[in-house]
């Protein structure tokens, strides 16, 4: 198929990338993209795509790679790079996150044993003795926001008790990964890019202080491995031990929060599919699917063209830039019937939330059985659950979408 260059389209995607309103609610102008210009060639640059089939074939194609020309695209619309922009880029380029092989296998290499189905199942009654611990605390206050009580503090006590960060440091985290994601989004300012730089940098002061002690003193944890590996032909630099450190932290919390978050939401919103996980818990994967497609933790992803490609029909030439809208892919009609529905027993195949190829997430076993032990405690936990807000605080995100707070009522 061709590309579309169309004025209307692209004044569409700007309301996704600039307008608060648009980012609080895509999907309606996901749909107005897919049926208008499914393949969108931008006045200002990028290929943009929003099809389940062209996304998923973008993701693995291997000339297509990660890059860092999403920093701030917006802002460098202009094709002038800034300042924040380059110093942005150069930290990125230091993670697996942003990496293209040779470097991404060996970086990637080092901790996807960590990550593996059967290391990850082995931690289940772990969480499900943390979940019980949380729903007790929820119990005896009646009301909470499940942000604050349980959708922050359980992944980040399982990413900080898998990569060994002490318990009393972790919560110090949330305000600074929260300032450092801000860099994924390409509407991101020069100013937000400086204000997600610093707070990098305090991260990586804490662990380049982290990392020594776990040198002079190895402990069980991952950190311990990646500070002392031993093979020479995998060993990474202090600088790329100090950045997967904190995108294996950051990464391990930040999606999983807004996968609990967004989750409860949908389910809240479609009380009879909480209902029908009630009755039914033998759904609870296919619950978390579909909260993953429904309304996904991760919206947008980027790649560059490595070398002259087609893409979705479409010529590219190298270092030309491919915007994937993964969350309007995830209600495509033609992969998932009905899509605006949330149907906890749908069985399509997997969403894209956690991407494709290569950079599919390395934690998406993690998340899944996070989910899944969440979703299932909190029904059989509560005989009631109701929201006390109309509408729950929105972050102003659209790469990473997620929910400020989620006050409710619970029951026994």
């Amino acid at each position: 198929m061709t590309a579309t260059t169309s004025a209307s389209a692209d004044a569409t995607l700007l309301e996704l990338l600039l307008d608060p309103a648009g980012r609080r609610d895509p999907y309606p102008r996901y749909r107005r993209l897919r049926e208008e210009a499914p393949v969108l060639r931008t006045a200002f640059g990028p290929l943009v795509l929003s099809r389940y089939e062209d996304c998923q074939a973008a993701l693995r194609d291997p000339r297509l790679g990660r890059g860092n020309r999403g920093v701030g695209l917006m802002g460098g619309a202009t094709g002038q790079v800034s300042e924040a922009r380059q110093r942005m880029a150069e930290t990125q380029s230091l993670t697996m996150l942003f990496a293209n092989p040779p470097e991404h296998t060996r970086l990637r290499r080092l901790v996807s044993r960590e990550f593996t189905p059967g290391r990850v199942d082995a931690l289940r009654p772990a969480v499900v003795a943390m979940v019980d611990g949380i729903l007790d605390r929820m119990a005896d206050e009646a009301q909470v926001d499940v942000m604050a009580v349980l959708a922050f503090p359980l992944p980040v006590t399982v990413i900080g008790e898998l990569l060994g960060i002490p318990e009393a440091d972790r919560p110090g985290f949330q305000p600074l990964v929260q300032r450092a994601v801000v860099s994924l989004e390409v509407n991101a300012t020069d100013e937000q890019l400086e204000d997600a730089q610093l707070a990098a940098a305090e991260m990586a002061v804490y662990f380049l202080d982290l990392l020594a002690e776990r040198r002079a003193r190895p402990a069980d944890d991952l950190l311990s491995a990646l500070a002392t590996a031993a093979d020479a032909d995998d060993r990474l630099t202090e600088e790329e031990v100090v950045a997967t450190a904190i995108l294996l932290f950051a990464a391990g919390f930040e999606t999983t929060t807004n996968l609990i978050g967004n989750g409860l939401w949908a389910f809240l919103s479609h009380p009879d599919q909480l209902e029908r996980l009630r009755s039914e818990p033998g759904l609870v994967a296919s619950a978390v699917e579909e909260v993953l497609r429904f309304d996904s933790p991760v919206q947008v992803n980027g790649r560059s063209a490595l070398t002259a490609a087609h893409v979705a029909g479409e010529p590219l030439a190298a270092d030309d830039f491919v915007i994937c809208l993964q969350g309007a892919a995830n209600r495509d009609p033609d992969r998932f019937p009905d899509p605006d529905r949330f149907d906890i027993g749908r069985d399509n195949g997997p969403p894209l939330s956690f991407g494709s190829g290569i950079h599919h997430c390395l934690g998406a076993a993690l998340a899944r059985m996070e989910g899944q032990v969440v979703f299932r405690r909190l029904v059989e936990r509560f005989s009631r659950i109701d929201p006390l807000v109309e509408q729950p605080e929105q972050r102003t995100g659209l790469t990473l979408r997620g929910l400020a707070t989620l006050p409710v009522s619970v029951a026994q």
